[in-house]
Order: C-alpha cells, then structure tokens, then sequence
C-alpha cells in the first residue's frame, strides 16, 4: 500500500508542476488562473467531503477509494490526450481540475479512515508519520522527473506518466487486508453527518483543531500554489528553477515528517504544532522578499518541514480523539477544514498578486500565518494542552 501510494503521489507531482506551467503559460503569465486552478480543484471539498465521509462509514472503505483512483487516473490520461493532439486550452484543465477535486472529495475520508484500520492504534502516529514521509519524498522525487519531463518531453509526458502510475495504488488496493467491517445502517445520510459534527462539538479540543486546519492551509498552501511567480517574475527563472523549489520544499518535509515520527506519540504535540506554524509565518515572509534563488531554496526548505509538521501533528491529534465507527464522518469534517482553506486561500492570493505583487501579498500571508500560531499558543489554549 505504501509503496503505491508513494507511486501514485509521485505521479501526480509530476502533473502538478507541469499543470502549473502550463495552467500560467497559456493564460499570458496571469497568476489569478493559477489560484483559480487550485480553487476548483479543492472547493469540491467542501462541497462533497461530508458526503464522502458518511458513505467512508457505511460502505467498503476500500471500494470507495478504488472508485476515486479510477476517476483520477482517467482525467489525467485525458489532459494527456489534450495536450497530444495540441488542442488545450485554460478551461479544459480548470474542468479537469474540478472532476479530481470532487474524486478526491470522497477518497480522501475514506484514505484517512482507511489508515488506522491497518495498524494498531498505539502505531498510529508513526502510520501518520510515514504516511507523510511517502508524500513528501513523492514530493521530492516528483518535481525532479516532473522538472525533466517537462524540459525534455513537455507536459503531456507529465500528464500521461501520473496517469499510468495510479495503476500501482490500484494493485494495492486489491491486495490489503482491511480489519474494518461498515456497520449496516438504515438512518438517513443527514442523520449520519449530525452526529460526526455531534461528536467534534463534545470532544475537547477538537473544534479548535478543525478550526485551525481551515486557517493554517488558507494562509499556508498559496506558499506552493505561487512559486511559478516567484521562480519566474521575482527570481526570472524557469522552470528549472521552479522545479528547484519544490524540490528543497519536498526535502524539508521529509525531514519534518521524520521529526513527527520521532516524536511519537508524546506531550505537548499540540504545541510542537503552534510552534512550528510560527515558524512557517516568519520563513514565508522571509521567501517574500528573497531575491535570491539560493535564500529562497533555504527557505523553502524550513518552510516544508515547518508546514508538514503542523499538518502532520494536527491530523495526528484528530485521528487519536477520534473513536473507529465515527472515522469517516470525523476525518469528512476535518477534510472540510484541511482542504476547504485551500481554495479560499489560493483564490484571495491569486487576486492580490497582480494588484499587490507577489512578495507583498504573500508577506502579508506570513505575518498572519505568525498572528495565528501565536493566537492559539498564548490566547486559545486548547491546542497548546493536546
């Protein structure tokens, strides 16, 4: 299973960096399209997640999650065709993007719900933990084929080769074993999303961690979403030097995902978490006004460890509160939050830029991504205590 998710992952950040390039060439360098991309391809999220997490309660996790790959798999072979044949345009992959958000809609319940049911709780951390390992050396590896594909081949190669890689998740599916069996249930879907929502209003913490994932990607993500602007307006590169940048972000999240897995689980996650979220306000700002390549590849890299131990470390503390027959409506809720800032974030950044410029913009994310981490580690506590 890891070996195929790290397989497909790797595929479709070899899709990422060319649909970013392709996504501001084609639009005339017009960064709003590039926010807009990221936009579809989340706010399915929030439009279906809650759906998709009843459905990850009631049905074979695993169905659910072979149904999503599929989806995937095929869009991407379709952009692939696209660009083959030379006939794509902006609103092509903005309707693609739109059709994998929605897959992901209901993958991404059933995926996280689908983890603790593998491994005994007491190892749930470090699944976590590797589970962000895997994405993030994907995020390595990635870039660079990615990078080359680009360079070498152009885009459709990218775009053909993600499609093909689902082909090994898709193996992996048919082959795990999964120790949850669905609870038959005859209430009504509605019912079903009242009592996840029910439980994350009782447990202590958890309104301020779903509450806190909304706002750390809001204000974290257009850090990776805009690095075609900052790699070709602000550091007038290419795309050799875009694909440097997410490869330094890449290498520092494996560093902070193996920072998680050290810690286990121990005291005081909820603070590592605030702490780290500090940290990635100041290295954003930082990278805002960087003019040099050299800076902002350092600063990219503090930037993915700081960004994949917060993320990491909050998933980690909602899947620990989180009772088994609740997983999937609790995790929809919490993909609400995690993936519904996204859009938001990426839309309202894409906007500013060309009003603002980018290093403005996105020196103004920073300072706010610091006010935030500071908000919940000195005023609203209740993290910090986790």
């Amino acid at each position: 299973m890891w070996i195929g998710a790290c397989t497909s992952t790797t595929g479709s950040w070899m899709q990422t960096v060319a649909q970013s390039w392709l996504v501001y060439t084609l639009s005339k360098d017009n960064p709003f399209f590039l926010g807009l991309d990221g936009f579809l391809a989340q706010i399915p999220i929030m439009l279906f997640s809650l759906l998709g997490g009843v459905m990850a309660d009631r049905s074979d996790r695993r169905t659910v999650l072979l149904g999503s790959q599929y989806v995937q798999m095929t869009t991407a072979l379709a952009l692939a065709a696209l660009v083959h044949f030379h006939v794509e345009k902006v609103w092509h992959i903005l309707c693609l993007s739109f059709i994998v958000g929605s897959a992901q809609s209901f993958g991404g319940p059933a995926y996280s719900a689908l983890i603790p049911s593998l491994v005994p709780k007491e190892q749930l951390t470090n699944a976590i933990a590797l589970n962000s390992i895997q994405f993030n050396l994907a995020r390595i590896i990635g870039p660079v084929l990615g990078g080359v594909a680009l360079v070498k081949l152009g885009p459709g190669w990218c775009f053909g080769l993600n499609g093909v890689s689902f082909i090994a998740v898709i193996i992996s599916l048919y082959i795990i074993k999964v120790g949850f069996i669905p609870a038959k249930s005859s209430g009504a879907v509605l019912a079903s999303m009242k009592e996840g929502i029910g439980f994350i209003r009782v447990q202590e913490g958890m309104k301020g961690l779903i509450v806190l994932s909304f706002l750390m990607t809001m204000l974290g993500i257009p850090l990776i979403t805009f690095l075609p602007v900052f790699a070709k307006e602000v550091l007038h590169g290419g795309p050799g030097t875009f694909t440097q940048l997410l490869y330094c972000s890449g290498i520092g999240s494996v560093t902070g995902a193996l920072m998680v897995a050290g810690l286990g689980k121990s005291k005081g996650q909820g603070r590592v978490a605030l702490l780290m979220l500090i940290v990635l306000g100041l290295v954003t700002v930082i990278f805002a006004r960087s003019t040099s390549v050299v800076l902002s590849s350092v600063m990219m890299f503090f930037g993915g460890a700081a960004m994949i131990t917060v993320f990491a470390t909050i998933n980690s503390l909602v899947q620990a509160i989180t009772e088994d027959n609740m997983r999937g409506r609790v995790m929809s809720v919490y993909n609400v939050a995690f993936r519904g800032g996204m859009p938001i974030g990426m839309l309202v950044v894409g906007k500013l830029i060309p009003i603002y410029t980018a290093p403005v913009t996105m020196s103004v994310v920073g300072v706010l991504t610091t006010i935030l981490g500071l908000y919940f580690l000195l005023i609203q506590r209740k993290i910090a205590r986790l």
